[in-house]
């Protein structure tokens, strides 16, 4: 039997309602396969600074260094509440980027997934969406402006001013490429960089190590594309696209609008990996103006649990599985509220019903040999 220990960050809003129905599922997975999972739930977050003066703890750096993988919740208050915790002590600047650089989890990997049987959810035409969507984003993750130099103060005439450096070398652009080109290649083949190079030094060596990266794959075939030219592209014909990698910002911006084209980021999980360790996420927020309501859909934390099955424990097939239960949920008419609207033609259920319904569903599939 194969043991794996999972921490499990709980995290701000939302994050601990999605995270009950999360367990639920590894815990249906562990009855239907030949693995056992230790879940240890720590705090992270403002629930965390709340709770222990630190959005990061010890505690909890200690647990995230012995697990196998890290399933995080999404973290962050809204902006009146945000005020009560220190600036550098705010969940995203005091954990997150932590957590990263901690882990040098360089590799993320945000999937934009609209199957037919989804369409309905997406602000798109039905003529745009065609037989679906099928995107990869892959975002370098430890690097550029948000994890270079930050400087502020006032200049010689009385200015405040500030100044935040984007950095990157040749090692970290040579790696995000490799993952990108190594996802092309398991998929269509056809990889569109992001740039900004008609501006930016930085796009200019990020192109010039893909360029040397892509003589590798000569089975790739590499678009060059700017990335404000792809944000546009993105709305009027994605199904163009394939797997696309960028840089940290682009990726962060990019991402977002393809939650956007697929009707919600509550659609979007994400994956973020280093070389000996891996967190999985919600690309969303954590949504506190319905925390507590029980009315969140908990797709991309479910989502982000049929990611590390994959990508962590090797587990593909049951990964599949729990992608197909939680789109069977909507095939057969069902949604939340935060997704769908009264009089959308839907059957509403909240946060803990979808769990329940995506774990009757999961019982069907057949077992893994």
């Amino acid at each position: 039997m194969s043991k794996y220990k999972i921490a499990l960050l709980d995290g701000d809003g939302i994050g601990p309602e999605i995270m009950v129905e999360a367990v639920k599922v590894l815990r249906l997975v562990e009855q239907r396969n030949d693995v056992e999972f230790e879940l240890i739930h720590t705090p992270f977050g403002a629930s965390a600074y709340f709770e222990c003066g630190d959005p990061f703890p010890e505690q909890t750096k200690k647990v995230c260094d012995e697990a196998d993988a890290i399933l995080k919740g999404p973290i962050g208050l809204n902006h009146e509440d945000s005020k009560k915790i220190p600036v550098d002590m705010q969940p995203e600047r005091g954990a997150l980027l932590p957590l990263r650089r901690r882990y040098n989890t360089y590799a993320n990997f945000r999937p934009v997934f609209l199957p037919q049987g989804l369409a309905h959810f997406s602000p798109l035409k039905k003529e745009i969406i065609g037989d679906g969507i099928d995107i990869m984003i892959i975002r370098e993750l430890v690097g550029g402006l948000y994890f270079g130099e930050k400087e502020t103060g006032v200049n010689a005439q009385g200015l405040r001013y500030v100044k935040e450096t984007l950095e990157y070398d040749e090692l970290q652009i040579r790696r995000i490429a490799i993952v990108a080109f190594n996802t092309a290649m398991k998929r269509k083949k056809v990889l569109h960089n992001i740039h900004k190079s008609n501006v930016l030094k930085s796009s200019v060596l990020w192109n010039e190590v893909m360029d040397e990266v892509g003589k590798d794959y000569p089975e790739v075939k590499v678009i060059n594309i700017l990335v404000d030219a792809a944000a546009t592209y993105l709305c009027l014909n994605p199904g163009q696209f394939d797997v696309m990698v960028m840089e940290n910002m682009f990726g962060d911006i990019l991402s977002d609008q393809g939650g956007g084209i697929l009707g919600s980021l509550g659609l979007m999980p994400s994956a973020c990996l280093g070389d000996d360790k891996a967190y999985y996420e919600p690309s969303h927020g954590s949504a506190p103006d319905i925390a507590g309501k029980n009315i969140a859909n908990p797709y991309s934390m479910i989502g982000s649990v049929a990611m590390m099955l994959e990508m962590s424990f090797g587990m593909e097939q049951e990964a599949k599985n729990v992608w197909h239960a939680m789109q069977s949920v909507f095939a057969q008419g069902f949604s939340t509220p935060d997704l769908s609207k009264p009089g959308a033609g839907v059957k509403m259920i909240d946060t803990q019903g979808f769990g329940d319904l995506v774990v009757e569903e999961l019982r069907k599939m057949p077992l893994v040999k």
